[in-house]
């Protein structure tokens, strides 16, 4: 515990100490709110029909609030990556400290940027007009998930981080974190969608986890929570165990 304190310390330090981190964790995915609410929105509100009726407000900030979880693990998978290729994880293997903790403080630190940038985006969002109705219990749950998704993510970077030759290896997961929401229903209901691209969005990860969460910052039925828990837990497991096998074993060796 006293080494992943360190080294949550460490990544945190590192984050203030880096800008562009925090542009990219916090300001980005508020910068696609205004994007999508003020320049878009009328647009795709209009198309949204009776089943939404709260506005395209309400109906896009579930899908805002993924792609900061998704914006907050590129960074997560760059600076793991960095600490590879420039040798402080294999002179952190010499050392007396443990090697869990120097995995975990990139999944706490990560996880504790990303739930800031998350409450900034809703801060943001309550002047333009978001009016979030759950209870205390659904923003519990709300929390959970958004925590439960955060990890999943984070130690899927983690591993790519872990893995990729260089920084330019980690760009396919920061493509796919980054684009996957918008073939979900992040941003548009699946109905509108063509047959082949709705058929997707049906089978990825993004639209129950993004179902979820509308449902529970708007206090609707969530019909989708199983299978968004489902999700997130696989893909943290899944992460999980191909960060622990690569850092037990080198790729560069």
């Amino acid at each position: 515990m006293t080494d992943t304190v360190i080294m949550v310390r460490r990544n945190v330090r590192h984050t203030m100490r880096n800008p562009g981190a925090l542009v990219m964790s916090v300001l980005m995915p508020v910068v696609l709110l205004l994007m999508f609410v003020g320049v878009l929105g009328g647009t795709l509100g209009a198309g949204l029909g009776p089943a939404h009726d709260g506005g395209y407000l309400d109906y896009v900030m579930a899908g805002v609030l993924l792609t900061t979880v998704g914006y907050g693990s590129t960074t997560t998978v760059v600076a793991v990556n960095r600490d590879m290729t420039n040798g402080i994880i294999n002179r952190f293997r010499t050392m007396a400290v443990s090697r869990t903790s120097i995995l975990t403080g990139h999944v706490v630190g990560s996880t504790i940027r990303t739930v800031i940038g998350v409450g900034f985006v809703l801060a943001v969002s309550l002047p333009l007009g978001f009016r979030p109705t759950g209870d205390p219990l659904r923003w519990l749950g709300f929390l959970g998930l958004v925590v439960l998704l955060t990890l999943a993510l984070t130690w899927l970077a983690v591993a790519v981080g872990l893995a990729a030759r260089s920084a330019e290896g980690t760009a396919p997961f920061a493509l796919l974190t980054q684009l996957l929401p918008f073939l979900s229903s992040a941003f548009v209901p699946t109905d509108s969608m063509s047959a082949p691209v709705r058929w997707f969005a049906a089978h990825e990860p993004f639209t129950p986890i993004t179902n979820a969460l509308r449902g529970l910052l708007l206090d609707a039925e969530v019909d989708d929570g199983v299978l968004a828990v489902v999700w997130c837990a696989g893909l943290a497991l899944l992460g999980y165990l191909w960060a622990r096998s690569l850092f037990k074993r080198d790729p560069r060796t």
